[in-house]
């Protein structure tokens, strides 16, 4: 029964990361209706922007936090900016292949710049460090992670709730031309979503940070950030945090009680079961077009 227990605990722990690399790619998804598969590049340049802030500049650790989360807010408004919004006639396959590049090319750079070698960010918290809670036991990274995720999640549905902002990304989202005929300006709406999820991705970069960090570190958060985004509903922010720590969690089990080998294959298998039951997601509505 711990041992139950504990497999819970470390996935929901895990499901966090993936939880806030799910609700970026939502938040971009609802916006323009596109998987953005660069969306974990977005959150890895920042990650190698502290680092470099740190080691070279001297920077303390809030200080390089707070540069690389700005420069995540900028980059995701210039790829917005300066890619998507310039494609001709697009289309969602179109788009795709588009963020599929985007992410080729930051990978391309980080690494020409950094190099393939690992190395673990300057953190406060040891990787290593961790506290008992009963008999279960959890990281202090971890359990810093679940904290920050939980608050993130509460600032964003604060900020969809109350701010004007946030209601007129709500406004875009459901309905583009009603909002721009209501005077929102939903380019500018569309940028600012983009530089969100890029900052809201960076949070789980940089608490994985400490553990590993390489030009490659991001993949396997984005792909099961996607996995639980897929499972909860494309279009739902709370659907997204279900489905991630969903997928945390039965990764866990699985390779506790089948097949450590095979755990990543697990969200893919609960991706095709899912779709299969309910295409649009756990908490997601379908919507049929007519024409």
């Amino acid at each position: 029964m711990v041992n139950l227990v504990q497999m819970i605990v470390s996935g929901i722990a895990v499901g966090s990361a993936y939880a806030l690399m799910g609700l970026g790619m939502v938040l971009i998804y609802k916006a323009s209706e596109v998987p953005n598969f660069v969306q974990g590049e977005m959150a890895l340049a920042p990650v190698f922007i502290s680092y470099l802030l740190m080691n070279s500049y001297g920077a303390p650790v809030w200080a390089a936090f707070a540069g690389a989360l700005a420069f995540a807010m900028v980059l995701g408004c210039i790829l917005e900016f300066a890619v998507l919004r310039r494609a001709k006639e697009p289309n969602v396959l179109g788009l795709i292949i588009i963020t599929i590049g985007l992410e080729m090319i930051l990978l391309g750079l980080v690494s020409w710049k950094f190099g393939a070698d690992q190395r673990s960010l300057p953190f406060p918290i040891s990787s290593y460090d961790s506290v008992m809670i009963g008999n279960i036991f959890i990281s202090t990274l971890d359990l810093l992670t679940l904290v920050v995720a939980l608050v993130i999640m509460t600032i964003l549905f604060l900020f969809f709730r109350f701010s004007k902002l946030g209601v007129a990304m709500k406004a875009t989202q459901q309905n583009e031309t009603a909002a721009r005929l209501m005077g929102i300006r939903t380019n500018r709406i569309k940028m600012v979503t983009w530089g969100i999820s890029a900052m809201v991705g960076s949070v789980a970069g940089l608490l994985a940070a400490p553990v590993i960090m390489e030009p490659f570190m991001m993949w396997d958060p984005m792909l099961k950030g996607f996995a639980g985004a897929v499972v909860g509903g494309m279009t739902s922010l709370p659907g997204a945090v279900v489905g991630a720590y969903l997928v945390g969690v039965i990764e866990h089990l699985f390779g506790g009680y089948v097949s450590i080998e095979f755990k990543s294959v697990v969200a893919f298998v609960v991706i095709v079961i899912v779709l299969c039951v309910k295409p649009s997601g756990l908490l997601a509505k379908h919507y049929i077009k007519k024409v």
